[in-house]
């Protein structure tokens, strides 16, 4: 019963145009309204929609079959109406493409596939992982993609809850393990304070981010110039912890 009264309602919402997002992730069938995503999208995405965007999101849907998935585009490609979506997926999805949905075929652990990918695409304003969700998978597509994403972009990691499923590399007993996904990322948080940090080793992310959000099974990362001013205080501060470690700092 359940299921027909969604058939119905995904009916009744193809006659009538909206861009509530929740009731789009409704309409083209998408499960990120059942994980919860939608109105954190909602959240992020509101100020974004009307822009002219170039969107990709890691993985398709409907693993083997080539007429199944993409039900996500289609609802981004609605949600985005100004803005181009693409896609990769390991499967030929060819099939399911569209105006404004273009989607290549390759592996998201695939340094190389990812670089032409980003090259063909030229520039990218917001990335979605919702590919294997392999802890491996996700790194490398976040270190190899990262460099193509625009200043003020966005890069979304979904079910990142894998962290912590050996099946999926993930770690239950080390939680700062950064093979891990959350342990990755954790890492990163603090580069957002890399000018505070004496002796640190330099990374290429720091000065490039200026927010890191941790959500139940997600997390999103804003890219963007975060250099401070250092006043005096701060130098002295700095100063006195790097010759100093063992000493607490007193005004």
């Amino acid at each position: 019963m359940k299921k027909q009264i969604k058939k119905i309602i995904q009916k009744a919402l193809h006659l009538f145009p909206t861009d509530d997002l929740y009731l789009l992730a409704l309409k083209h069938g998408t499960d990120k309204r059942g994980h919860g995503y939608t109105g954190v999208y909602k959240e992020v995405f509101s100020k974004l929609k009307n822009q002219q965007l170039n969107i990709l999101e890691i993985g398709v849907g409907g693993f083997d079959n080539p007429n199944i998935g993409g039900a996500s585009l289609r609802m981004w490609k609605e949600y985005f109406k100004r803005s181009n979506i693409f896609s990769i997926d390991v499967y030929d999805k060819s099939q399911i493409e569209e105006k404004r949905i273009k989607i290549f075929k390759g592996s998201q652990n695939d340094v190389s596939f990812l670089e032409r990918v980003a090259n063909e695409i030229g520039t990218i304003d917001i990335i979605i992982d919702d590919g294997s969700h392999i802890c491996e998978h996700i790194i490398t597509s976040f270190n190899t993609l990262f460099s193509y994403l625009n200043s003020g972009g966005v890069y979304i990691i979904e079910d990142s809850h894998t962290s912590y499923l050996p099946q999926f590399g993930g770690d239950y007993t080390n939680f700062n393990n950064n093979s891990s996904t959350v342990g990755f990322f954790k890492e990163l948080v603090d580069g957002l304070n890399y000018e505070y940090i004496p002796n640190r080793k330099h990374t290429v992310y720091d000065g490039e981010i200026i927010s890191i959000l941790f959500y139940p099974k997600m997390i999103i990362v804003h890219k963007g110039k975060n250099k401070h001013r250092l006043t005096p205080y701060n130098i002295n501060e700095i100063n006195k912890a790097e010759n100093n470690p063992d000493c607490p700092i007193k005004d």
